[in-house]
């Protein structure tokens, strides 16, 4: 069963109770108001030396006093050219787009804690995300954002971005607890109801010699909008003497423009997680630590449906043939179909290394993710009668996860040198297994209906020299091989399992980057980076068998391949920062799902070369103007077109799924005093399309990706040193906006927290 953290966290409750948003600024060490200081030419705490590549970052205090945060990665919201896909509050499917990626990509980014791997690349897709849930918000002290590929110390999912959050440990005794209530009213359609949720975390911390701890528990129960409706084309055929009448459905215009009927909102979720962490740290020497991290997550979740159909005794229909405006509409047993999911997720990291800033300095990090329960049941009956049961299936993918290893070490000869080399492992392992049950809501696996199996390693070696070859120039160079392989493959029917052949592959990735600070106020850099981004298991195995051959997968996937350039001038301006990019990238092989117009098979295929070129300007700074007035800004341009596709040469010329032409964010965070801020920030994206060959051109509706302005408000107020409560909107206008799924509406929070 489950472990149930409820009393746990209840009881560390009550033990607890007896904006601008800076590139490379260092972190505030309490919710005391502490000035900002931007770093120019070097690393912030959190990210490796040296890094030839734009950073942004956001400080714990910059999420207290100007961001709505409840889930981990609403940190991220304001930074420039980061999009979280976040549907819902608890969403555990939020993946990252940034400036030449979208939302459909989710391999494409990598997220970590501490230097833990977070990112899932078991996928490449909204079933893949993150696992934002094993950071809390409250341990965060900063999340920078590396963009594109440009370090060699990281592999190529990193052509999208590098995302790498630090948590804190305590210096002294430290006890938090903080309780916040959400709510959002949501109309679309059918539905005009009310979805509301809360959230209790506590921590402890102390030091103790060379020894600190660190321990939060987390609760989070949320109550989703419909994320799905169910929809038919506008029915040409008239209804049938014998067809049920109905009246509540809807109709309007689905992305293409054709005429369709809605019949009720399905994917209305209701998520409980549940969230454990311990951090140990030991101070070995004083230039040598290790530390060890264990953390615990899990979910239980059920979707609901509500059928917008009733008869005329006013019951809800779910199945059958019906008639609605004299047309005939058939809705199969599966239409109208609820489910149930229960997750127990762990992980593990050790870590030892060394911090001298000597000659030489080195690292050693090994970590595991270990899905050690993961089961969603659906049933194969119609409601009403599926809810007390029935017959159903039961997906299965305990024993997946991955293990990584990281072997780091930094020379620095002279000053002109620092020189980052080191060794990297992962092994990744898929096995899904879906079967019959007698009961969809708490029965065992019966018979194997399919399965799906896979493993693939990485073994890398990487160095990079950041040599300063004269007064106000500096030059990175930097190289990384990279050999993959892919083994153990299967997939599998009810009666018979058909393996795939393995591979191994080898790569070299070179990357350059050149600096030159004409003055004092002045950096400007160029950089060109290869990368490789390997197919993963999902990408490579899951398919079907049909004849006693494997059908609608490619095992033979090519890595996807990127030529990435970015051109960067910043300039300080005393109390602020201002940066101009230029960026592009010319991809090869990139990964998606189309249709072969040749052999009219449906699957993930390698599309020949997507160009993405765009601006960036990005701009931050404090006391702007007057005192205690905080302000940032960024906006981004990007034009990623679709140029060679020989599979589907209709979408030569389109834009890439996902990737909007404008975005842009501001943020105004104002300090009264110390003991009262405001916070106003707006973000917005432009046009964008879900599909390869853009043909979804009605994007105001659901099933297309709209363009958004919105709107959030934080108002801050610390009552004394230990307490403090926040009100905020997010979404202030209520607008109604979509990324396939309806985004949230209007949503007020509400917070109080307790600081020791």
């Amino acid at each position: 069963m489950p472990i149930r953290l409820k009393p746990l966290s209840a009881a560390l409750l009550a033990a607890c109770a007896g904006g601008a948003f800076a590139s490379a600024a260092h972190a505030a060490d309490s919710d005391t108001q502490l000035q900002e200081v931007v770093v120019q030419g070097g690393s912030a705490p959190g990210l490796p030396k040296e890094l030839p590549a734009v950073t942004e970052a956001v400080t714990r205090q910059q999420m207290a006093d100007s961001i709505n945060v409840i889930n981990t990665e609403d940190a991220l919201k304001y930074l420039p050219s980061i999009q979280i896909r976040k549907r819902f509050i608890g969403d555990s499917n939020g993946i990252v787009a940034s400036r030449s990626s979208g939302t459909l990509v989710s391999a494409r980014s990598l997220v970590y804690a501490d230097d833990l791997l977070l990112s899932n690349l078991l996928g490449n897709s909204y079933s893949y995300p993150p696992r934002w849930g094993m950071v809390t918000p409250e341990e965060i002290e900063r999340v920078d954002v590396i963009y594109g590929p440009f370090s060699a110390l990281y592999p190529g999912n990193a052509m999208g971005a590098v995302i790498n959050m630090t948590t804190r440990m305590p210096d002294q005794f430290e006890a938090h607890a903080k309780a916040q209530a959400f709510d959002q009213h949501f109309k679309l359609y059918g539905t005009d109801e009310s979805y509301s949720g809360k959230q209790f975390s506590a921590a402890l911390g102390n030091r103790a010699g060379a020894l600190s701890w660190w321990f939060n528990a987390n609760h989070l129960d949320s109550r989703g909008q419909p994320m799905t409706f169910l929809t038919q084309p506008l029915s040409a055929k008239a209804a049938a003497a014998g067809d049920r009448q109905v009246n509540g459905a809807q109709t309007d215009l689905d992305p293409s423009g054709a005429a369709r009927t809605i019949l009720g909102a399905t994917g209305i979720a209701h998520t409980i997680q549940d969230q454990a962490k311990l951090k140990l740290a030991y101070d070995i020497s004083p230039t040598l630590a290790a530390s060890y991290t264990l953390g615990l997550w899990q979910g239980d979740n059920t979707t609901n449906v509500a059928s917008y159909l009733r008869d005329a005794a006013g019951n809800p229909v779910y199945s059958g043939k019906v008639n609605f405006g004299g047309r005939q509409y058939t809705l199969k047993d599966t239409d109208f179909n609820p489910g149930s999911s229960e997750q127990q997720h762990w992980m593990h990291g050790l870590a030892l290394g060394s911090h001298s800033g000597g000659t030489w300095d080195w690292q050693a990090l090994a970590s595991l993710y270990d899905y050690s329960r993961d089961l969603a049941r659906a049933p194969t009956t119609a409601l009403p009668a599926a809810a007390n049961g029935g017959p159903g299936t039961l997906t299965d993918m305990g024993g997946t996860g991955w293990r990584t290893l990281d072997l780091r070490g930094t020379w620095r000869p002279n000053p002109a040198h620092e020189a980052n080399f080191g060794y990297h492992f992962d092994h990744y392992q898929l096995d899904t297994q879906i079967s019959s049950t007698a009961s969809w809501t708490s029965g065992p696996a019966l018979s194997r209906t399919s399965a799906f199996a896979g493993k693939t390693e990485t073994q890398a070696l990487y160095a990079q020299d950041a040599w300063r070859f004269a007064k106000d120039w500096k030059a990175t160079l930097g190289g990384r091989w990279e050999n993959w392989q892919a083994f153990d493959g299967a997939v599998s029917n009810a009666t018979s399992t058909l393996p795939f052949a393995a591979r191994n592959e080898t790569f070299f990735s070179p990357k350059l980057a050149l600096s030159f600070q004409p003055a004092a106020a002045w950096s400007l850099r160029a950089s060109l980076a290869q990368a490789y981004r390997m197919p993963s298991v999902a990408e490579l195995y899951q398919g079907s068998i049909s004849n006693n051959a494997i059908v609608k997968n490619d095992p033979n996937l090519k890595p996807e391949q990127a030529w990435s350039g970015e051109l960067t001038a910043e300039r300080e301006l005393g109390n602020g920062l201002l940066r101009i990019s230029y960026f592009q990238e010319n991809a090869s092989d990139a990964l998606y799902s189309q249709t072969n117009l040749a052999t009219n098979v449906t699957n993930i295929q390698n599309i020949d070369r997507i160009r993405t070129r765009g601006l960036e300007l990005a701009y931050q700074g404090t006391d702007v103007g007057l005192r205690g007035l905080d302000l940032a800004g960024s906006i981004t341009y990007a034009d990623s077109v679709i140029t060679q596709n020989d599979a589907n040469p209709a979408t030569v010329g389109k834009r890439q799924p996902r990737v909007p032409d404008w975005r842009a964010t501001v943020s105004a965070t104002y300090r009264q005093n110390p003991q009262l801020s405001y916070a106003l920030a707006g973000r917005y994206s432009g046009r964008q399309y879900n599909t390869l060959d853009n043909s979804d051109g009605n994007a105001d509706t659901y099933g297309g990706v709209s363009k958004f302005f919105v709107l959030d408000l934080r108002l801050r107020y610390k009552v004394d040193r230990q307490w403090s409560a926040a009100v905020g909107i997010d979404n202030l206008t209520n607008q109604q906006y979509y990324v396939a799924h309806p985004y949230p509406q209007r949503t007020l929070s509400a917070e109080l927290k307790y600081d020791f």
